[in-house]
């Protein structure tokens, strides 16, 4: 009898966001005013901010919506108003679970699936650090068995959300009666720097705060429209160990992103992902992790790709920013949504994110619209 493999799937997705919203305006206008003093460190912000594809952003930090004067986030004289670490990370303590429970109970009751279910837990952030973790407030807080398999990711970077994706995959291959439970949460504007530099500056223009969560399991008949996992890749690569950086300051943790990531993305990601490509039709579906305009920018020239192909990513880049590891499966949500709403066909795809190292992480998808049975494998998939 022939070997039919598991239709390993990406089987519910759930987002959260915070409730305090910020506009990109009004934040590029509030920040300008606080480097009244520092005219082009004010006219550079300006500038970024206008030109880094986000619209809107959520912050788990009411405060971050304050007039300039009364932002303890903004440039000031003084250094001692700014939060410490220690206060940013009992910040995120509290933030952190709400979203975190919210986006899993969506995952769980999107999937179909009941918290008993739930075989391994892998919770992922590089925002934020406690103990005991997430992982077992989650544990307690969704009711997941005692014994469930905790594996937490932490400061991995924008790319974990897609290693723990991937990694979920390889363990539901060897394992198909496993149920994987995925939580990223990451509250990045609790680490807005009280900069005018340029560095601190850019990494206030774009990154946003939310959690996302997904079920990665085996599909059977009459699971609909999900994305079946397929061959991944995760490569450092090279000549880049410098161009993105996240250390651990007194006054919150502190991120360099080169200018150069776009062009280096460009450079070496088509001879890193070649083997997940070579000798098959070219994707149709394209989740790009959105880092930034330019890091969308640079996969859409590589592989000439239309603008509906890379909306998706542009439009979670507009509405939320760039969520750290979270923000590919608000990228994968976005796509679902895009594809029911067309009714497609099964359409094979690349996931692709990139984080500190660099650290390209890859993984081919197929978006199946319903499930007949286990007959059903896309070969693109793979």
């Amino acid at each position: 009898m022939e070997d039919i493999s598991p239709i390993v799937s990406i089987l519910g997705i759930g987002t959260a966001v915070p409730a305090f919203r910020m506009d990109q305006a009004d934040v590029s206008q509030r920040l300008a005013e606080a480097l009244r003093e520092q005219p082009h460190s004010a006219r550079w912000a300006k500038r970024i901010f206008r030109q880094c594809g986000v619209e809107t952003r959520y912050t788990c930090e009411p405060n971050l919506l304050e007039p300039a004067p009364g932002c303890r986030y903004f440039s000031s004289a003084s250094i001692e108003g700014v939060p410490t670490t220690a206060e940013r990370m009992a910040t995120y303590k509290k933030e952190s679970v709400p979203l975190g429970l919210e986006a899993a109970r969506k995952a769980l009751s999107d999937s179909g699936m009941t918290a008993s279910g739930i075989t391994h837990l892998i919770t992922v952030s590089c925002t934020g650090q406690f103990l005991p973790g997430m992982d077992a407030v989650l544990v307690q807080q969704l009711g997941l068995a005692s014994t469930v398999n905790r594996l937490p990711l932490q400061f991995l970077g924008c790319a974990a959300g897609l290693k723990a994706i991937n990694l979920s995959r390889q363990i539901v291959s060897g394992t198909p009666s496993a149920k994987v439970l995925i939580v990223c949460v990451e509250l990045c504007t609790l680490h807005f720097q009280p900069s005018g530099d340029k560095e601190a500056l850019f990494a206030a223009s774009f990154f946003g705060d939310g959690a996302s969560a997904c079920i990665v399991g085996c599909a059977g008949a009459g699971h609909k429209g999900i994305f079946q996992l397929g061959g991944d890749y995760s490569v450092l690569m090279p000549e880049s160990a410098d161009e993105m950086v996240w250390e651990v300051g007194n006054y919150g943790f502190h991120l360099y992103l080169s200018p150069n990531i776009p062009r280096l993305i460009g450079r070496w990601l088509p001879a890193v992902s070649g083997h997940l490509t070579a000798g098959e039709n070219r994707p149709e579906l394209w989740a790009i992790h959105p880092g930034g305009r330019g890091i969308i920018d640079a996969v859409q020239d590589v592989y000439g790709l239309t603008d509906e192909q890379v909306d998706s990513s542009r439009a979670v880049l507009r509405r939320y920013g760039n969520l750290s590891s979270a923000t590919m499966l608000f990228v994968l949500d976005d796509m679902r949504r895009r594809l029911r709403d067309r009714r497609s066909g099964p359409a094979s795809g690349m996931a692709v994110a990139f984080g500190p190292g660099l650290t390209a992480e890859m993984a081919r998808i197929t978006y199946l619209p319903s499930v007949v049975g286990q007959e059903q494998l896309i070969g693109d998939a793979r």
